[in-house]
């Protein structure tokens, strides 16, 4: 760990940005030709959501946005990370775009380009449009085909203005989160079509990088956010580490394998082999999907610890994979591995906080992809955030954990690391999927009646921290 007195200096060209997504600060659910993403749908739901709460509003970004990129200068962020909501430039996922939609995106980009913040542009963050999923969403190989469409579209309207391209967002949880467990959006539980939606996934992610290229100038830079887990073992026991190798496999291997390298584990065929005997992986998809990258982005909250139990006894076992509550695992074939709170202060959603976490992660990728950029696409921690009688909103939590997993990202670049830059999550408070507005993640505080943003001392301090590419004292929080 650094000590209190030498400074943790990041290189010059460093970026410093804040990451969103559409579906959690836009809002405007129904204008300019929006139609419901499955977002909408699920959210709409009784009992999917906190509180029965919606993104119908958000913190209304489609109409504050000239407001929020200001507020980003002001902070001194470098960079910024968007997604793009695909039912409102293509409201039934096939056919034209809808140019009112890519207006928005482009008013914002070129907002951002004003005022000196390099954006990085993600096409799929969780929201597919309602219209594909009634057809089968993710399950289907059609979906894939879907997704390179809207890609070229995007790429032909951004491309000449927009360097940085991520195809996907945590495919994991799209796949196992939204068609295993069901605690994501469309919420279905179905271990067959999670592992069919996380192989039409990676086809997408190939299909589409292939679209962008081939509309973009060569300048451009493509990639894709993974939240690959750290995954720990409670013993060295060959029982412990085998099951800590299969959840490897579930939650790395599977976007990771084909990805970087071309070919899925042979360990995950043989594990899922109950499940599945994975005949939708057709001739010619390995290669579709093994596309070169330009960079790779890395979401990391807190590691995965785990160990072997006896199949017998594993209904009993109380998960702890840390991503909702559910009687349906978002692993398939694996019920007889149970996860382990990991030990340590944690944030409010229940997470340990552990940057050394981040350090292996970034170092593990560093030896799967030599040679490969890296940026750290999203981290960040929830906390109860409340103003003060002043108004003010002081978050020290936060800033520690920034500092220690900032810390930890420096020391990967030490060790040989191409980290080159890290995106905190999130910009602002904001919908936080099935949980609604419970959990603050932002370094940018909301008030949800009024919509008004008040930066937490956390926002200054990053700021600060970007301004000078050194970070601050803890004793500044």
């Amino acid at each position: 760990m650094p000590d209190s007195v030498t400074p943790v200096t990041f290189p010059p060209a460093f970026l410093w940005g804040a990451a969103t997504s559409a579906y959690q600060i836009e809002g405007a659910v129904r204008e300019d030709g929006r139609t419901p993403s499955i977002w909408d749908t699920f959210s709409h739901t009784p009992g999917r959501t906190a509180g029965g709460e919606t993104g119908d509003i958000a913190v209304d970004h489609y109409h504050r946005y000239r407001d929020d990129v200001a507020l980003m200068a002001e902070l001194g962020l470098t960079a910024y990370r968007f997604s793009i909501s695909w039912s409102r430039v293509q409201p039934t996922g096939r056919g034209p775009a809808v140019q009112l939609g890519l207006d928005f995106y482009r008013r914002l980009v070129d907002e951002l380009l004003e005022h000196g913040i390099k954006t990085a542009v993600t096409l799929y963050h969780w929201d597919l449009p309602q219209e594909l999923e009634d057809a089968g969403g993710w399950p289907e190989r059609d979906t894939a085909y879907r997704f390179a469409e809207y890609a070229q579209l995007v790429g032909e309207a951004l491309g000449d203005r927009v360097e940085q391209w991520i195809t996907l967002n945590e495919p994991w949880c799209s796949a196992f989160l939204g068609y295993g467990s069901g605690v994501h959006a469309p919420g279905r539980t179905d271990p067959l079509a999670s592992l069919r939606a996380a192989h039409h996934l990676n086809l997408a992610h190939g299909l589409g990088t292939t679209a962008l290229r081939s509309v973009m100038p060569s300048r451009n830079s493509v990639a894709v956010s993974l939240n690959s887990s750290v995954v720990r073992t409670v013993s060295q026991s060959p029982a412990d580490l085998e099951a800590g190798r299969r959840i490897d496999d579930l939650a790395n291997g599977v976007f990771h394998g084909p990805m970087l390298h071309g070919a899925y584990p042979e360990t995950l065929f043989a594990a899922t082999s109950s499940v599945t005997d994975w005949s939708y992986v057709l001739d010619g998809d390995l290669r579709a999907i093994h596309q070169p990258l330009d960079a790779l982005g890395l979401n990391y909250y807190t590691p995965a610890l785990v160990s072997a139990i006896d199949a017998e006894t594993a209904s009993s076992v109380e998960r702890a994979d840390g991503h909702g509550a559910s009687e349906y695992s978002p692993w398939p074939a694996a019920d007889d591995i149970a996860f382990h709170q990991t030990p340590g202060e944690r944030t409010e959603m229940g997470w340990t906080i552990d940057p050394t976490g981040l350090h292996d992660l970034i170092m593990r990728y560093a030896r799967e992809a030599p040679g490969l950029p890296l940026y750290i696409t999203e981290n960040g921690a929830a906390y109860d955030d409340k103003p003060d009688p002043d108004g003010n909103v002081h978050d020290p939590e936060r800033i520690a954990y920034l500092h220690g997993h900032l810390s930890a990202v420096r020391r990967a670049i030490a060790d040989g690391a191409d980290v080159r830059g890290y995106y905190l999550w999130s910009l602002m408070d904001n919908f936080e999927w099935a949980y609604g507005y419970d959990k603050r993640f932002g370094a940018v505080y909301v008030d949800y009646a009024t919509l008004t943003r008040t930066p937490k001392s956390s926002a200054r301090w990053y700021g600060k921290a970007a301004r000078t590419s050194t970070l601050p004292p803890l004793e500044e929080a």
